[in-house]
């Protein structure tokens, strides 16, 4: 559409997410000298305050990267050509995982799933406890799976790990997870934890991170894949002057450090609270117009998005073509083998009531003008469910 559209643009894909003003801000302050003190200072501040949004005591490495450069940071820093890795297909995102594991010379074996729940830790601890010769060398999962709306039991998959008696490294993608949905680095014994810049840390796309324990820090000295940009090495032995081996996305870290600011201003057990509650009112809307979520177990419901299914013969890409120009509203497209067949609402970041009543309405209107045949008052019980439980 050509001239001015009124109004803000409803951004409501599962990330990235909106950009708050106070981050805004934080980023827009002059360039300064990355080999300087004050950038030393920064840097030290905010490599110490990510710490707790990871939930970990243990180094937090931050690279100027997409989540797709911090997957191949874990992948190079901790295993060697030809190793097994076992992988569990929860979604597009697990796919993906899985081609650049075999690009860079490891051997995914993969569990496969129907793209409608996420990591069956049964499935894993049985895999495990048949490799009597340890030749897994790492079990490679997904914790908040973006293309379909399902949160892996991270801490319960630990526990199938150690049931097995196996010493695989434990890799764990929460890309779409971290700073919405509950994550414990430490306390799951999860060995590397991937996250990205553009989700729940509420800032633009830019940085990939890579939380590590002990046991993948003593891995990478003798991991053999071939690394340079990626290795954890340079970094973990500068960082802790407030230096980084080459030229860090300055202007990112300070947002990040107002976002870790808000976070922890907010309190992460009222950030997951908040996220919790605007998925349940989301579903309940859904149901109310008599659609399907993508996900199917409760317990594994997302706080950070839901996925819409189509009713047949109705595509949801062109449904979500409407509701771009119609409503001037983003929704996350049914991506791999979910494509036309169902949409995504993200419901995260610097996320309140009022925005999720607004996403809903457009998706209501939407779907109505679409001509999808759905029953009215969706938005209703989700408003009387945010009222009722405010």
């Amino acid at each position: 559409m050509s001239g001015h559209r009124a109004g803000p643009h409803f951004l409501q894909i599962p990330g990235p997410s909106n950009v708050p003003g106070r981050i805004l801000r934080a980023i827009e302050r002059p360039t300064i000298d990355h080999r300087g003190p004050t950038f030393q200072a920064l840097a030290k501040e905010v490599l110490a305050k990510v710490k707790p949004v990871f939930k970990t005591e243990h180094p937090v490495i931050i690279f100027p990267s997409s989540g797709t450069g911090a997957w191949e940071a874990a992948l190079v820093n901790t295993l060697s050509p030809g190793d097994t890795v076992l992988m569990y297909e929860t979604g597009q995102f697990s796919t993906l995982w899985v081609e650049l594991a075999t690009r860079i010379g490891l051997k995914p074996e993969v569990i496969a799933g129907d793209w409608r729940r996420g990591v069956d830790p049964a499935a894993i601890e049985e895999r495990l406890s048949r490799d009597k010769e340890h030749k897994i060398k790492a079990v490679c999962v997904v914790h908040n799976e973006t293309s379909t709306g399902a949160t892996s039991r991270i801490g319960v998959v630990r526990k199938a790990i150690d049931a097995a008696k196996h010493p695989a490294l434990f890799l764990v993608d929460t890309i779409s997870g971290l700073a919405s949905a509950d994550y414990r680095h430490d306390e799951w014994g999860v060995d590397v934890t991937i996250t990205g810049s553009q989700k729940g840390l509420m800032l633009p796309p830019g940085l990939g991170f890579n939380a590590l324990s002990p046991k993948a820090i003593e891995a990478s000295k003798s991991a053999k894949l071939t690394r340079s940009y990626w290795d954890w090495g340079s970094q973990l032995g500068q960082n802790p002057s407030g230096n980084f081996p080459y030229t860090p996305a300055t202007n990112l870290l300070y947002g990040l450090l107002e976002a870790c600011d808000m976070l922890m201003d907010e309190g992460l057990d009222n950030v997951f609270a908040r996220h919790e509650r605007h998925g349940e009112a989301t579903r309940r809307a859904v149901r109310a117009w008599g659609l399907e979520i993508q996900c199917q177990e409760p317990s594994e419901y997302s706080p950070v998005l839901t996925g819409v299914v189509m009713p047949d013969g109705h595509d949801a890409d062109a449904v979500r073509k409407v509701i771009l120009d119609k409503f001037d509203m983003s929704l996350g497209a049914g991506l791999g083998k979910v494509k036309g067949k169902m949409f995504r609402i993200g419901h995260l970041g610097d996320f309140n009531d009022l925005m999720l009543m607004g996403t809903l309405a457009g998706c209501e209107m939407g779907l109505r003008v679409a001509g999808v045949p759905i029953k009215p008052g969706g938005v209703q019980v989700a408003m009387d469910y945010l009222a009722g439980n405010a």
